[in-house]
């Protein structure tokens, strides 16, 4: 069968009905999200949902879940939510004791307490300590989840808010440490003039301590047009150096070296590298073939060399890594004087320690770690100049919990927690295979499932395929329980436009390759098909934000290859993407609407326009969240009104919290899967 591949008859933005939905606090709009939700959980809160998301939230809220901390003068800090705590605990405890088995925490502060105290519904978003002596630190509370945050600076040693100390309303940014009495403040705090197109910080101020922030003296400004402004301490000096970073678009920065009077120097390096220095010594990472040195190095290679003949001037680089088509960086970082390559060889994980000295670079695999599954690998120490080289892992594959281990290479891993099970595996095997996509490209994924299937697998496929994002085969506590355990079987998607094989496979996704993704991702469903696993009509796909799109695009040009889908926290109008939240800062990504040469190729992806009347589309839920101020929610609102004044079978729900996310609480994640689960069944007849 031909696949469905309509062109949208091109309309005005402002001519979309559905334009009032895009008011997320509208009275109209509340109104129809309020009514549209009752629906969805009257026609899906029911039979197995509440068992599922009761049992959801128990493994959430498990006691014996592994509890990820990290270093901090010494001390290890760790974030912790449970059923008794569901905004969470911040709370610190010693390496010894945390070693042990049984930690003795010591508890910094208590979010329930503070909410409900204050009566806001704050949602934790992270601490900045004070370096060196850790006694004070930065917090990050949201309102509701949103990305926009109020900050508080905060006493370690008496556990409350300092008085008249640094505080911020909500907006979008952040705030690094300089000194104890002085930070450089990124956020769009302020007005208008002080926010790009993005919507986030457009400049970083010098704040010191007892003074108006609003007033603060900018020292660094980028153009509205770029996306956002950072600046940072460089705690790799003895003095005061800092850096300031214009991030021009998605992949695309450029970074001074400069002072409290703002940037000197900028950093001799393409924008689209990735570089970090560290105790003398610098790496770099094209993006794009680059040309320097006389010598042309291409896209992913890793380049080291020494910083003070960097910065002098020289190019002598030596090349560390050089990708093959299907080995590929995943990424790099700095720790204790050794850097640190994530690799992935034909999806396996492998790390590499590299050690510079003046007789070149020492090269050493990092042992002891699985060579099948996921390994996710990262310094223990939150600030570099602390760092004594211990590194943590965190290993795990479909079937197999994640360990947590410390180890100081080339020491054996030490485990130190494993976490407890979620689902039963038993009969279950990981398999990975190659479906062939349209333009002959081998497109892999990973099946999880019982063998010897005949052609009836209720599956559950999920994908990405953006942002250089790559999807890994991690174990996952909610499809194993809701759907492995129950005799299903699980796909998980490395289609293009994720980072799976390095740049070239983005950008093989990326623009107009982003409908060669969603292609991909098809071309899976029929794999399964061909393969004999299943039928189209029991195949269910999910995906969110970017995959999203993806899962839209699914609906209006391959219906016929799924039973149901699940778009969740979606972008759909990429007409109005740009227009709306953070969407101008993804224009590298996708294109700009408003380029002719642009629509041309995202007109056949903005899945809001393709949508039309009497086609064989799926069952399909669409689900967002009000507090997302990242998509916006008038894409998943929008859609889901069209679809069902076509008349198509659209369930939508919008839960009134949770940002760019499922929920606030463990409980509220529950309840959205489950509810997302329970609509899967039915709608691929395995109810």
């Amino acid at each position: 069968m031909q696949h469905i591949d309509p062109r949208p008859t091109l309309a005005e933005p402002d001519d979309d009905p559905w334009l009032w939905l895009e008011d997320i606090e509208g009275e109209r709009a509340l109104a129809w999200v309020a009514a549209r939700n009752a629906q969805t959980l009257e026609r899906f809160g029911y039979g197995r949902f509440a068992a599922d998301r009761d049992a959801l939230a128990a493994i959430f809220d498990r006691p014996d879940n592994i509890p990820v901390v990290t270093r901090r003068g010494g001390r290890l800090f760790n974030y912790w939510t449970d059923a008794a705590n569901p905004k969470g605990l911040w709370r610190t405890t010693t390496q010894a004791s945390f070693e042990s088995g049984t930690p003795a925490w010591n508890i910094l502060l208590d979010l329930d307490a503070l909410a409900a105290a204050e009566g806001e519904d704050w949602i934790w978003h992270g601490a900045a300590t004070l370096p060196g002596s850790h006694e004070r630190a930065i917090l990050s509370l949201s309102r509701g989840g949103g990305d926009a945050s109020v900050l508080r600076e905060f006493d370690l040693g008496t556990k409350s808010f300092v008085d008249g100390g640094f505080a911020l309303p909500e907006a979008k940014g952040g705030a690094s440490w300089l000194d104890r009495d002085t930070v450089l403040l990124s956020s769009v705090f302020g007005g208008p003039e002080m926010a790009t197109a993005s919507g986030y910080a457009r400049t970083v101020r010098l704040w010191r301590r007892g003074t108006d922030p609003a007033t603060a003296p900018v020292i660094f400004e980028v153009p509205a047009t770029s996306m956002s402004a950072w600046a940072t301490r460089d705690p790799n000096t003895s003095g005061e150096r800092i850096f300031f970073a214009e991030q021009i678009g998605f992949f695309d920065s450029s970074v001074h070296i400069g002072d409290r009077g703002g940037p000197r120097t900028l950093v001799d390096v393409p924008t689209d590298a990735w570089f970090h220095w560290h105790r003398g010594w610098i790496a770099v990472r094209p993006r794009t073939p680059w040309t320097v040195g006389g010598k042309t190095y291409g896209s992913d290679a890793v380049l080291g060399m020494d910083l003070d003949g960097f910065l002098g001037g020289k190019r002598d680089f030596t090349l560390l890594f050089e990708p093959l088509p299907r080995r590929s960086l995943q990424g790099f970082f700095w720790c204790a004087g050794r850097l640190i390559l994530s690799i992935s060889d034909n999806l396996a994980p492998v790390y590499e320690i590299l050690t510079p000295s003046a007789d070149g670079w020492l090269r050493e695999t990092v042992a002891g770690l699985p060579s099948i599954g996921v390994v996710d690998l990262w310094p223990l120490d939150a600030d570099e100049e602390e760092a004594n080289g211990d590194l943590l892992a965190n290993s795990q594959d479909p079937l197999t919990p994640p360990t947590l281990s410390l180890l100081h290479p080339p020491a054996a891993p030490r485990i130190l927690r494993r976490a407890p099970a979620a689902f039963d595996p038993s009969g279950l095997e990981v398999t990975q295979h190659e479906a062939i996509s349209t333009d002959g490209a081998g497109i892999p994924y990973v099946q999880v499932g019982p063998p010897g299937l005949t052609g009836e697998a209720p599956v559950h496929l999920s994908g990405y395929g953006g942002f250089a994002i790559t999807q890994k085969a991690y174990y996952r506590a909610s499809v194993g329980k809701l759907w492995l355990e129950a005799g299903g079987t699980s796909v998980t998607a490395n289609i293009r436009g994720g980072g799976e094989f390095g740049t070239a496979w983005h950008e093989a996704g990326r623009r107009e390759g982003k409908k060669l993704s969603h292609d991909d991702f098809a071309a899976i469903a029929a794999d399964l098909v061909r393969r004999g696993v299943t039928r189209p009509s029991r195949i269910g796909a999910e995906g969110g934000s970017n995959g999203g799109l993806l899962i839209a695009n699914m609906l209006t040009r391959y219906p016929e290859r799924f039973g149901g889908l699940v778009c969740t926290i979606p972008l759909i109008d990429m007409r109005r993407y740009t227009r709306l939240l953070a969407g101008a800062s993804w224009i590298a990504e996708y294109g700009d609407p408003e380029v002719p040469g642009d629509w041309d190729f995202l007109s056949q992806i903005s899945a809001y326009h393709t949508a039309a009347p009497g086609r064989p589309y799926p069952p399909i839920l669409i689900a967002t969240t009000r507090r997302d101020d990242r998509v916006h929610p008038g894409h998943a609102r929008k859609m889901a009104a069209k679809l069902q004044a076509m008349g198509y079978d659209a369930a939508f729900y919008e839960p009134e919290a949770g940002g760019h996310g499922y929920g606030r609480d463990n409980r509220e994640r529950a309840e959205f899967i489950a509810l997302a689960f329970n609509f899967l069944r039915r709608a691929v007849g395995w109810d």
